[in-house]
């Protein structure tokens, strides 16, 4: 089994997987059923109802107003009652599942994303956009409004240098057309990630070191605005937009229908796991800040501090990840690691990029078409997941106290029975993500040693004891390791419950996005729990 095999990395947890930027750096991926949501009725409200806001279009559409919508698109549009109903309105973390859209409506082009978000306008309906459905928060589906679906955007067109792409594109089909021409874009590594999300929010992931962000190589947008305008926004036109785009989140500004990206090429990589007793996890987080963050651009790593689910045996440490180099080159640069201890397992694999991508899909065993949710593509055998996650930035290493910190919140969930696995993965910064300045783009993380989340994963069947334990403890495990590094959150791992996130997710680039959002979307139209707002 591959060493962050879905199933190996979180125990009980379910399938999951690491997941890079995408919506975050960890989503999970394991089956569920919809009585599971029962156990989260808090988690989903957040979702369906505190989404409302003064003045703001929320209501359900009648009957004929949908059987007008369906006249007017291409796609279907998918209501209760019908066969399909029960697989599309389901998002890809199951907490959700209790959230019932009045409609799904699949837009088959720009076109159509035009034509939904005017009729919407026109009766004042709810409507909210979805690619990969990752949100965290629950913020790609809303109870009494429409989904607008764009996985149907798909075209993958590469020139010199770019790639023209639709938004609708998960990760692994973008990977897998890219790769037909030996080029890439940077992202995250769950396959089920939408592009979209993952590149209006930042975009963290294997290759970002050395490319930077997936925002950062955004070369032009094509988004639908409030007002039922289709914009190209780029360095020359609509560049307060473009600007806002890289970074400031999906959902806020309208409904995006093409990118087109800077390409790089890509031949082979060495990707590397190494794991340790628990007694060497101190001196492995100490070494890793220190080593990884301030390596070579062509080293991204992790370090994954991760509860088993099994009280009787001990918690498990461990490092992973790519370099753009040989076997000989990364032993080199990870030797302060290696020499750490006795390592348990040592795995370095030079793989071509395809291999890497599905590796870190947790998908070796797979083709690309198996690397699909299954409902959601013929051959695809991918499950969704249950969990919960929270994120922080560290500014500067960990001292000792913050060190003890992450191991005890680790250590206490190991011994509470009621819980299976979970932990927390540092994700690697520095290289070409930190030589970008916070203000160039609307992603303003530059300055950070790594990202941190918290995670934790549950069957989707659980009783609502196991899902408060969880709760309690990813809550408190976050406030006793916060006092050691910033206030910071990374947006694309969206938090219902973080406080204070508007300068959490933004900082200094916040009163810039909120006069972006009052120029396009004036009204308000596109909004959620955490949007960005129309006035300070």
């Amino acid at each position: 089994m591959d060493a962050f095999d879905r199933g190996e990395f979180l125990g009980r947890a379910g399938r999951l997987a690491i997941v890079l930027g995408a919506g975050g750096a960890l989503s999970a991926c394991s089956s569920g059923s919809d009585n599971a949501v029962t156990t989260a009725r808090t988690t989903v409200r957040t979702a369906t109802t505190s989404a409302r806001r003064p003045n703001a279009p929320l209501r359900a559409p009648t009957s004929a107003e949908l059987r007008e919508l369906a006249r007017e698109l291409s796609g279907p549009v998918i209501t209760p009652g019908k066969p399909d109903y029960g697989q599309a309105r389901l998002s890809y973390d199951t907490v959700f599942n209790a959230v019932r859209p009045r409609a799904v409506a699949y837009c088959r082009s720009p076109t159509d994303v035009q034509r939904a978000v005017r009729w919407a306008g026109k009766y004042g309906i709810r409507i909210v956009p979805r690619c990969g459905g990752h949100s965290y928060g629950g913020y790609s589906t809303v109870g009494p409004g429409v989904v607008v679906d764009v996985t149907r955007i798909k075209q993958i067109s590469v020139g010199s240098g770019v790639a023209t792409v639709g938004a609708g594109n998960t990760l692994i089909d973008l990977y897998s057309g890219l790769w037909n021409h030996r080029v890439t874009v940077p992202g995250g590594s769950c396959a089920t990630v939408g592009i979209s999300g993952l590149a209006l929010g930042g975009g963290v992931g294997l290759s970002a070191r050395k490319m930077g962000t997936t925002a950062d190589n955004i070369r032009q947008v094509t988004i639908v605005t409030a007002d039922g305008r289709a914009l190209v926004c780029n360095e020359r036109q609509n560049s307060d937009l473009y600007w806002a785009c890289r970074g400031g989140g999906g959902g806020n500004f309208g409904i995006v229908t093409s990118f087109v990206f800077e390409t790089h090429p890509v031949d082979e990589v060495t990707t590397f796991y190494v794991q340790w007793p628990w007694a060497d996890a101190a001196r492995v987080v100490r070494e890793w800040q220190q080593v990884v963050p301030h390596g070579p651009d062509a080293l991204f790593a992790l370090c994954n501090l991760s509860a088993t689910g099994d009280p009787s045996a001990s918690p498990t440490v461990s490092s992973g990840g790519q370099f753009f180099g040989s076997e000989a080159e990364l032993r080199s640069v990870l030797r302060p690691l290696l020499d750490i201890g006795s390592p348990s397992t040592v795995s370095i694999v030079r793989r071509n990029y395809l291999e890497a991508v599905l590796y870190w899909a947790g998908c070796s065993s797979d083709t690309v078409a198996e690397c699909h949710l299954s409902g959601t593509s013929p051959h695809g055998v991918l499950g969704r997941s249950t969990f919960k996650a929270k994120s922080s930035y560290v500014l500067e290493p960990l001292t000792k106290e913050g060190i003890d910190a992450l191991l005890q919140g680790v250590e206490a969930r190991q011994r509470n029975r009621q819980l299976a696995g979970g932990g927390v993965i540092l994700d690697s910064y520095g290289g070409a993500i930190n030589r970008v300045a916070p203000n160039a783009t609307a992603f303003v993380h530059r300055d950070a040693v790594c990202s941190m989340q918290f995670f934790a994963g549950w069957e989707p069947t659980a009783p609502a004891s196991v899902v408060q334990a969880n709760l309690r403890w990813i809550n408190g495990y976050y406030a006793s390791v916060r006092r050691h590094v910033s206030k910071f959150a990374y947006q694309n791992y969206i938090d219902p419950s973080l406080p204070d996130w508007q300068q959490a997710y933004y900082g200094s680039n916040l009163s810039r996005l909120v006069s972006i959002k009052r120029k396009y979307d004036p009204s308000n139209f596109f909004h959620f729990r955490q949007s960005i707002p129309t006035h300070g």
